[in-house]
């Protein structure tokens, strides 16, 4: 980690005010926001089968099984340490508003999510995007970058269904002492050894200073985990708003995040999305896809607004469930088909699907 974050860790430290996860259990609650009660009573836990968080993970809202989620989210997904959010957004906008100090140079691809840019935007540092998956274009501004530098990418790009290429800019990375973070939302359940994301296919681990994964999409569930050095974690405790100020998830939540990722039926999952993208891709005779060929997101690139809504129009009125994808969300004349394949797709409904779009388009 840059030696800025160290010596803030240090002056913390020194000064006592450095801060901590502590878990109170058993104790008697004279500390938390439970203002009434309700977190822990008998009807609302009958209600809704879990108490509630109390409060931040700095306060009250710290538990057993918060410790235990990150330290087997650290260890599955080859990690050092883990630290939970509530969210990929709440990840996202912690991670790059603490993290990036004024002198620092941050450079991400453009088409990296919004929650990154606004992370960004409450940072100090210095903001340069680079052409999508362009090695050339992030080459140029790493020449011209000063102070601690950070390269942000995504691994599988939600609104372009395709891959980065994660080799030659972790090659990059080193290449110019810069810091990558990957963010593996898209990935996380999806690529990798049992879901363990494309870094981990890759073999990259070592390569990248930080990973973001969310639960709320291949993992069904909500909340977000960044992945990193121990140094990090206590880092982002220490000066990460969005985790300070946030009342924590419940412990089910925990649980139901450290069950989920470990689950043995994801690789089962894995096999059975990428045989529905295969066939999806099989029966569809168009050639405007643009999406990688293992990517679960595959987008219909068709280049018109009133044709892409014409189209998404017509799927709806079949019962099929898309979204057409318009400027700003991409750029214009790039307005498309987004079709997201999933494990539990039926052959019935991916050929009524590809029919529909092979006379569409």
């Amino acid at each position: 980690m840059d030696q800025k974050l160290i010596d803030k860790l240090e002056k913390r430290k020194s000064e006592g005010t450095l801060r901590s996860l502590s878990c109170f259990e058993g104790f008697i609650d004279f500390y938390s926001n439970d203002y009434l009660g309700l977190a822990k009573a008998s009807y609302i836990n009958e209600i809704s089968n879990h108490s509630g968080a109390t409060g931040s993970r700095l306060i009250s809202g710290n538990s057993v099984e918060a410790e235990e989620c990150e330290k087997a989210l650290a260890n599955f997904y080859n990690s050092e340490a883990a630290l939970v959010y509530n969210s990929g957004y709440d990840a996202n906008v912690g991670l790059f508003s603490s993290v990036l100090q004024r002198g620092d140079t941050i450079i991400y691809d453009e088409a990296i999510h919004a929650s990154v840019r606004d992370g960004i935007r409450l940072s100090y540092a210095k903001a340069f995007s680079f052409v999508h998956n362009s090695i050339s274009d992030l080459r140029s501004k790493l020449e011209k970058a000063t102070g601690c530098v950070y390269v942000a990418v995504e691994s599988l790009y939600s609104m372009n269904g395709d891959l980065s290429p994660l080799k030659e800019i972790a090659n990059l990375a080193k290449e110019f002492n810069a810091y990558l973070i990957v963010d593996e939302a898209h990935s996380g359940g999806v690529l990798g050894t049992s879901g363990r994301g494309y870094v981990e296919q890759l073999k990259l681990e070592k390569e990248v200073f930080a990973r973001l994964f969310t639960f709320g999409k291949a993992y069904g569930l909500h909340g977000a985990a960044i992945l990193g050095s121990q140094q990090l974690k206590e880092f982002l405790i220490n000066f990460s708003r969005s985790f300070i100020y946030t009342t924590a998830l419940p412990p089910v939540a925990y649980e139901s995040i450290h069950t989920s990722v470990l689950n043995d039926i994801i690789e089962e999952k894995q096999l059975e999305l990428n045989k529905n993208i295969q066939f999806f891709r099989s029966k569809l005779s168009n050639k405007t896809m643009i999406s990688h060929s293992n990517s679960p997101i595959q987008m219909i690139r068709i280049g018109e607004i009133e044709k892409t809504k014409r189209i998404a129009d017509e799927l709806q009125k079949n019962k099929i469930a898309v979204k057409p994808i318009y400027a700003p969300t991409v750029k214009q004349g790039e307005e498309s088909i987004r079709v997201c394949i999933h494990a539990s797709n039926s052959r019935a409904e991916i050929e009524q699907i590809c029919s529909l779009l092979n006379q569409l388009i």
